[in-house]
C-alpha cells in the first residue's frame, strides 16, 4: 500500500481516443487572428459565446482549410445556423454586430 498516491489503476483500465480524434496545435499561428477575434468578442460580451458564434465559425473554417483539423460539416459542429464566413464583408462588421 502506498500512501499519498492513488491505487494502481492498470487493472481493467482501458484508454479510449477522443470522439473527434486528435488534431495538431497551431504552433505557427496560422489561425491566430481568428482566434484573437473570437477571444476579444468573448471579452467584450462577458464570456457569452452566442454573439461570437460567427468568429467561432471563422476560426474553425481557418483550421479546416489549413489542415489543422479534419473537415466537418458545420451542422455537426453546432454552427449550421450561423451566417457563412463569406457572407460577412469583414470580421470587424461581425464584431460590431456582436456588440449590439
Amino acid at each position: 500500500m502506498s500512501f499519498g498516491r492513488p491505487p494502481s489503476i492498470n487493472v481493467g483500465f482501458q484508454t479510449t481516443p477522443p470522439d473527434r480524434g486528435s488534431f495538431p496545435l497551431d504552433h505557427d499561428g496560422e489561425c491566430k487572428d481568428q482566434m484573437m477575434q473570437y477571444m476579444d468578442c468573448l471579452k467584450k460580451n462577458s464570456s457569452t459565446s452566442t454573439p461570437c458564434r460567427i468568429f467561432s465559425k471563422q476560426y474553425l473554417e481557418c483550421r479546416m482549410s489549413k489542415g489543422l483539423m479534419e473537415r466537418d460539416d458545420f451542422k455537426n459542429l453546432g454552427l449550421s445556423n450561423v451566417e457563412g464566413t463569406e457572407s460577412l464583408g469583414s470580421s470587424t462588421e461581425a464584431l460590431d454586430q456582436s456588440r449590439r
